[in-house]
């Protein structure tokens, strides 16, 4: 009897280690495939962190050249590469996906062949189409037939001509996907193709990935990241904007009630102004709603509200969110008045009230004057009460 159970007990432990077994691998992702013509060679399965590539792996390849690479399902879209020397393919991965490449060296970084991710065979379209916008560049560099001007004339329309293909056909149709992340980061040389710090378009393509990894991946890393480089380039874009307006301020835009009004249209539809809540003692708010922190700010504006609107505080929050939709999905429960600027990161308003930072606020009295910004003010709630009394 004993000799029995022995053996059940012997048998439940295996059957227990191989359920074990299968539920790690259930939990991994596998990158496997064959590199040939490259015998001896090393090959690196390296993952691209923010701070730069890191080895998780290496190979030497023997003579048909496979491979097998592994690692823990990442919690949001996380990006590889395969390498060997200078030869790189780019690899995505988002869940326990088995991915196979095939390729023969040294052409691997142009030519392959790869399975298994809908991520990875885009990313392979847009590494094709970068390497051959670049060719293209060194080529037209190469023309001197043609003018430094004209050169370059011919190089912002093949660039220009990329990022609109890449947006439409890539970014904007699905901006929560590993390939369009991987898009913002495509560069000419060390020179972004798309750059938020130069160009207010490029500042909204990565708001709209931001926002879409923002609601899909919320504590990713790589959305975080997305959101200071998007606030950074909302930074440069205003103090750019401030220069330029603070030498020449239309004299209609500042009517008598002291303040420049925001005449802007709600989330109901409505066109909405400043001037219209005189009277009032206003808390004039610039927001972002896909910027980190914006449910934790929005609670404290509640509370705020909840304690001073009856005694006739309003506010008149101001959105420069890319993504007209998702603000009006984050507005629809909010008690005051929320309004859309169509311009976003280019609005006059926040060169006007010269704003370099979002979020931002400002007091109006009921009069209607300006009275102070958020950085003049120390203890909220007495600048209120004050403002009430008078």
């Amino acid at each position: 009897m004993n000799h029995i159970i022995s053996r059940i007990a012997r048998c439940t432990a295996v059957v227990a280690m191989v359920v074990a077994f299968a539920s790690c691998q259930q939990n991994k992702f596998h990158v496997t495939g064959n590199i040939t013509d490259a015998q001896d060679s090393v090959l690196y399965f390296e993952n691209m962190s923010l701070d730069g590539p890191v080895v998780i792996d290496s190979v030497k390849l023997s003579s048909d050249g496979s491979f097998d690479f592994s690692g823990e399902k990442p919690s949001a879209p996380e990006f590889y590469r395969l390498r060997i020397k200078n030869s790189i393919i780019n690899v995505s991965i988002d869940s326990t996906e088995t991915v196979e490449f095939k390729a023969s060296y040294p052409t691997m970084a142009v030519k392959y062949e790869v399975s298994g991710s809908e991520n990875c065979v885009k990313i392979k379209d847009l590494s094709l189409m970068q390497i051959n916008l670049l060719n293209q560049v060194i080529a037209l560099n190469k023309n001197y037939t043609l003018s430094v001007q004209q050169t370059n004339d011919s190089i912002n329309k093949l660039v220009n001509a990329y990022k609109e293909k890449v947006k439409l056909d890539y970014i904007f149709k699905e901006p929560n996907k590993a390939y369009s992340y991987f898009a913002l980061f495509q560069a000419l040389g060390n020179r972004l193709i798309f750059n938020p710090h130069e160009s207010v378009e490029d500042m909204r393509v990565f708001g709209a990935v931001a926002t879409s990894w923002d609601t899909y991946y919320p504590d990713a890393e790589r959305g975080k990241n997305l959101h200071n480089i998007a606030i950074e380039g909302m930074k440069t874009q205003r103090i750019l904007q401030a220069k330029q307006q603070a030498v020449n301020i239309d004299p209609s835009k500042v009517i008598v009630s002291e303040i420049i009004d925001v005449p802007l249209v709600d989330n109901h539809g409505n066109r909405r102004s400043l001037t219209e809540l005189k009277g009032k003692v206003v808390l004039l708010d610039f927001h972002a709603f896909s910027a980190p922190g914006s449910t934790q700010r929005i609670m404290k504006l509640r509370e705020v509200y909840n304690k001073y609107h009856a005694q006739g505080l309003e506010i008149y929050q101001v959105s420069v969110d890319p993504d007209e939709h998702f603000w009006k999905t984050q507005t629809a429960a909010l008690p005051w008045i929320n309004v859309h600027d169509p311009n976003n990161l280019q609005s006059e308003y926040l060169g006007r009230y010269n704003v370099q930072n979002i979020p931002t606020f400002f007091l109006i009295s009921r009069a209607n004057a300006l009275h102070k910004r958020d950085a003049q003010i120390k203890d909220l709630d007495a600048e209120i009460k004050s403002l009430l009394a008078k």
